[in-house]
């Protein structure tokens, strides 16, 4: 187990690496955009490279930022019935999730980015608009999120079969939605008081 856990610590910290710095992308998109509207509003020009631009960037922070986001435990979670449960029996729904949903379907997109990625790099696939980019960024893209977060569903798979049974340490004990929200609530009184007793003469 020894050995797999280190395996998991290593992609986490590969995908935190790639998730922190992604992120920036988001501001890259930001400035792409408003530069193109200055441009389009100032000198009336514009260009369909810059708009592509905007999604490229877009959808690289979101594409390689989802193994980061499963690595944090950020991703949504429709709770309906999981907190009804002891964290054991959580663990286990959180385990056949990642192994019989979540597997099956990043494998299978993996599996058939390879080939659509492959083709678009060698017939040198271009964007359809006039003025647009090259489209294999884009596509490649996608084959290296999923990529990414098969990986990730492997550390989560390790960490989880590691925590039941009693080898590490549960790093995201559950919280439910109305004890997040006390927490938060009289995390914000707290901050209250000390703000009013700043203000006291």
């Amino acid at each position: 187990m020894a050995g797999l856990l280190a395996l998991s610590r290593t992609i986490d910290r590969i995908n935190e690496f790639i998730g922190r710095w992604v992120s920036w992308l988001i501001l890259l998109a930001i400035l792409v955009s408003a530069g193109n509207a200055i441009i389009r509003k100032v000198f009336d020009t514009s260009s369909n490279a810059w708009l592509e631009l905007q999604w490229y960037l877009f959808g690289a922070a979101f594409m390689l930022a989802a193994a980061y986001t499963l690595k944090q435990n950020d991703h949504i979670r429709i709770d309906i019935v999981y907190g009804m449960w002891s964290r054991r029996v959580q663990h286990w729904i959180d385990l056949l999730g990642h192994l019989f949903f979540l597997m099956p379907f990043v494998v299978l997109m993996v599996i058939y980015f390879v080939p659509y990625v492959s083709l678009s790099i060698r017939s040198g696939e271009m964007s359809t608009n006039a003025g647009g980019l090259i489209v294999w960024p884009a596509k490649a893209i996608l084959l290296v999120g999923f990529f990414l977060l098969a990986l990730q569903g492997v550390s989560e798979i390790i960490k989880k079969i590691a925590i039941m049974r009693g080898d590490m340490d549960d790093p995201n004990p559950f919280i439910s939605a109305h004890d997040q929200a006390r927490l938060e609530a009289e995390a914000l009184a707290e901050e209250a008081k000390a703000i009013a007793g700043e203000a006291r003469p």
